[in-house]
């Protein structure tokens, strides 16, 4: 594939590489430099052999969000090679607060569109892939008080050897927060699912609802993941949420020329790769509902849904999302991450399951740098205790 445009602004001078030994490399290097095609191939080998998946990390997605989202000459890749091929990925900033206040930290680089930081790592070098972060960041600290990793799966390899790391070099680490969020996970048909999911007054009234939508004109759902129509596809659907509440509120994606490239690059180099999962429900071939899924692994996540709320009366999401439940017949997937806020009052009643995601931050640097840290964790973790292991 050809590298997305890249926004024209000189870069920052990356960090030095950090030598590791023994045929491993880790190197901070700024992203603009990182985009060739030998680059890119090992990036795609390196996201069919992450076992923890993580789409947004993967060049098609994050390349777009790093051009397009005012991180130019900001964001860095850290990556980890071994043996000649890459190990590790991710992308890397140096933030100027931390919520509310002005705390320089290192933290993985999230955008507002993005809903996990796992970086992308090869089964078996989690904790080689750690410890050459936490050593770099140790030597090439800066102003940063600490490094801050969010939206990180909790009881995975991944989480768990960051915890190892940290607890064998002797660095205080925390949990500063956790959520559990929706997930559909079952071997059940979708009619079983639901069935044990809703009850079945909820159930009529939901075939009620879609009654009452039919009387209206032709109602039919349709999915799609060749591309095919993409294009077009992807524009109905910023259009269909941009009508809504989130273009209301400023947050859709088609409510700035940055997310909005971002979503049609993003969107339409998914679909060219057969990754994106497209479910529309349509009145008259108009959509009333559209949800678009993203594709890694075996997993999948729910990346963006929107309605038509001349329609609300129907619940044409929620309608959307019972058809979405066909999920559960594809062969090819184990699950799907609703990429939702925890306790969201639709998802949340329909998908039973739950994943764990939280937020760590480490110590970093030497001992001064460990105290002042440490005094800070210490007055987030009494104001704020939540999801403390």
């Amino acid at each position: 594939m050809n590298a997305p445009r890249l926004v024209r602004r000189t870069p920052a001078t990356p960090p030095p590489a950090a030598g590791v030994g023994d045929g491993v490399t880790f190197e901070v290097a700024n992203w603009t430099a990182c985009a060739s095609v030998d680059d890119l191939d090992h990036w795609s080998t390196l996201a069919d052999r992450a076992p923890l998946a993580n789409p947004f990390f993967e060049h098609w997605c994050l390349l777009p969000a790093l051009a397009h989202l005012h991180a130019a000459g900001r964001v860095h890749l850290a990556r980890l090679w071994r043996g000649g091929g890459l190990d590790g990925l991710m992308p890397l900033v140096r933030a100027r607060r931390y919520g509310r206040h002005p705390l320089p930290h290192l933290a993985g680089w999230l955008h507002a569109n993005c809903f996990l930081g796992a970086p992308l790592v090869a089964a078996g070098a989690e904790e080689t892939f750690w410890q050459a972060l936490l050593d770099w960041a140790d030597a090439h600290a800066g102003a940063a008080l600490f490094l801050h990793i969010a939206a990180l799966p909790l009881d995975t390899p991944l989480a768990e050897a960051l915890s190892a790391v940290a607890a064998r070099d002797g660095r205080r680490i925390a949990l500063v927060h956790r959520e559990d969020r929706a997930l559909l996970q079952a071997d059940l048909t979708p009619e079983a699912y639901l069935a044990a999911a809703v009850s079945g007054k909820k159930r009529k009234e939901y075939r009620r609802q879609h009654a009452r939508l039919a009387e209206l004109g032709a109602l039919r759902a349709l999915r799609t993941r060749d591309a095919d129509g993409a294009a077009e596809w992807i524009e109905r659907f910023l259009a269909l949420e941009a009508q809504g509440w989130k273009g209301r509120a400023g947050s859709a994606l088609a409510s700035s020329p940055g997310t909005g490239a971002f979503a049609r690059e993003a969107l339409g180099e998914a679909a060219r790769l057969g990754r994106l999962d497209r479910v529309s429900l349509e009145l008259d071939g108009a959509p009333v509902a559209m949800l678009a899924t993203l594709l890694a692994g075996d997993g999948a996540f729910s990346f963006k849904t929107a309605f038509d709320e001349a329609y609300a009366r129907f619940s044409p999401g929620v309608l959307l999302q019972l058809e979405n439940l066909a999920l559960l017949d594809d062969p090819a997937l184990a699950w799907c991450d609703s990429c939702a806020a925890a306790d969201h009052p639709m998802i949340d009643s329909l998908w039973r399951e739950r994943r764990p995601i939280g937020r760590f931050s480490v110590a970093i640097g030497g001992r001064g740098r460990r105290a002042v840290f440490d005094r800070l964790l210490t007055m987030e973790l009494n104001r704020n205790p939540v999801g403390i292991r």
